[in-house]
């Protein structure tokens, strides 16, 4: 996706609340937006349909 794994693990390592979709840091275990405590981790794979 991106054209440098910096850049990559910049963009895809974090975590998404599923409550408001804040990123969040991939530490984090509430949501630093809303402080809902139900976090996912980012997908890496780029989505096809």
């Amino acid at each position: 996706m991106a054209r440098f794994p910096e850049a990559e693990e910049r963009i895809l390592n974090k975590k998404i609340c599923m409550k408001c979709s804040a990123r969040n840091a991939v530490r984090a275990t509430r949501c630093r937006k809303c402080g809902y405590s139900n976090l996912r981790v980012k997908n890496k794979e780029v989505r096809r349909g």
